[in-house]
């Protein structure tokens, strides 16, 4: 990854935006393909992973709920929610260099280079956008480019953290270089094909 993982940041907060923006009231209670979470819950953890990437970064405030037990519904309306901890996120690491050795993220192993830690946050914010949209009957905002340039991010810190922030890798995985978005779903642990269930 080079310098460029800042504009995959930018570009995946564009798709976690254009995921949330006009979500029925009612679809929030939709389930995603995280297991156990509804839409407003993967919302709501997005935006916290954001604002905990920034708090790591700067010292400044985190998540005010545990990104991992996120509650049931966005209150209010949902931009407002997610806006500030996009908008904290991008600040941070605006004034991360690129090429700096160490750079702190909130999960394991705490720090990795610039370009791995921006590469997370995009990661975090892009596949989250995915998860809403396929729950609320959206078209994906994770194109094929913004899938394939995140796929270092991933490579770089996902299998220590299987079976705690990533599921096991659903096989087989659809080719990487026909298939980004599916290669990279499938490497995260979530099936490419996943459907919201009959209501």
């Amino acid at each position: 990854m080079t310098a460029s993982t800042w504009d995959l940041l930018d570009h995946a907060h564009d798709a976690l935006r254009t995921a949330v923006d006009g979500v029925p009231a009612d679809a929030w209670s939709r389930p995603t393909p995280c297991d156990r979470w509804n839409a407003g819950q993967v919302l709501r953890h997005a935006a916290g992973d954001q604002l905990a990437y920034a708090a790591r970064l700067t010292g400044g405030p985190g998540p005010a709920e545990d990104p991992f037990e996120p509650s049931a519904a966005p209150a209010g309306v949902p931009a407002e929610l997610l806006e500030p901890a996009l908008d904290a996120a991008a600040a941070a690491f605006a004034a991360v260099a690129p090429g700096t050795a160490e750079v702190a993220v909130p999960l394991p192993p705490f720090t990795v280079t610039a370009e791995t830690a921006v590469g997370a946050a995009a990661l975090d914010a892009a596949v989250h956008a995915w998860d809403i949209a396929v729950a609320t009957g959206r078209p994906s905002p994770l194109t094929p480019a913004l899938a394939a340039g995140l796929r270092p991010a991933a490579e770089a810190l996902v299998e220590p953290l299987r079976g705690f922030a990533y599921a096991p890798a659903v096989e087989p995985a659809p080719d990487a270089a026909a298939d980004p978005v599916g290669s990279l779903l499938a490497f995260l642990g979530r099936r490419p094909d996943w459907t919201p269930p009959e209501v």
